[in-house]
């Protein structure tokens, strides 16, 4: 069983399923008998199939994708609620990560706020009744080392490191709340290293072969980290080697 204090039967929601380290989770996920159903949410439909899988295309930024989101779930409890989704860079939307101050962009800045930090806490604010309770349940939201302000060593990458800060400090503050509603809730920042993914793709040439990791093993690994988390973890940081990480 991948994560032991789940009950049988349990209901996973991941967000961000067809991106690298979400479809990883689901497929983990997948191989676990302990696992009643895997609700996979993206904005595109999901390829995958499964007896234990429900494919939702909505899109979790907007008020429209978190309602879709919590009229499928109707009143089931959720166990297991992963964040699998961020952006660093788009192109579209003419976001890169800044390497001076004179390139901080008011317009680039509040998209990356809104999908890094705003995001994740309006879920679990659109998920509170199907996580409060009596049932264990773990929230696991990926964050990243750069938003570490004790760990910032090297500046750069302003909009990312601060929507990465403000996601953590969200995290931490409705873990506190959640805790009063479900007293068996782990609410977790997670930082997967970096993984080969679409989102680490430009910036991958100076990282060396073995700090590059695939999206199976980050998956492995995240889910060893949250089975080894007990409810008075909720609101700390971790790294994919299980090592806490300074705020």
């Amino acid at each position: 069983m991948l994560l032991s204090h789940l009950p049988e039967n349990f209901t996973a929601v991941v967000i961000g399923a067809n991106g690298g380290i979400g479809n990883a989770i689901i497929h983990r996920l997948l191989t676990d008998t302990s696992v009643g159903s895997v609700v996979a949410v993206s904005r595109a439909s999901l390829s995958l199939q499964h007896p234990h899988l429900e494919a939702l295309s909505a899109d979790i930024t907007t008020e429209q994708g978190r309602d879709a989101l919590n009229l499928h779930l109707g009143s089931r409890p959720v166990h297991l609620l992963f964040n699998a989704i961020g952006t660093l860079h788009d192109d579209a939307c003419n976001v890169q990560p800044e390497k001076r101050l004179e390139q901080l962009d008011a317009a680039s800045f509040t998209h990356v706020m809104h999908i890094n930090a705003a995001t994740p806490a309006l879920l679990v604010a659109a998920l509170k009744p199907s996580l409060q309770g009596k049932h264990p349940t773990i929230i696991a939201s990926l964050s990243a080392r750069v938003g570490s302000i004790g760990d910032n060593q090297h500046g750069g990458w302003y909009s990312y490191r601060a929507s990465k800060a403000a996601h953590n400090m969200l995290m931490k503050t409705l873990s506190i709340e959640l805790t009063r509603l479900n007293k068996q809730s782990i609410v977790l920042c997670l930082h997967p290293g970096t993984t080969d993914t679409s989102l680490s793709k430009p910036f991958q040439a100076r990282v060396p072969s073995e700090k590059l990791f695939t999206t199976d093993f980050v998956a492995q690994q995240l889910l060893r980290v949250m089975s080894q988390r007990t409810p008075e973890d909720t609101g700390s940081f971790w790294d994919w080697a299980g090592e806490p990480i300074e705020w």
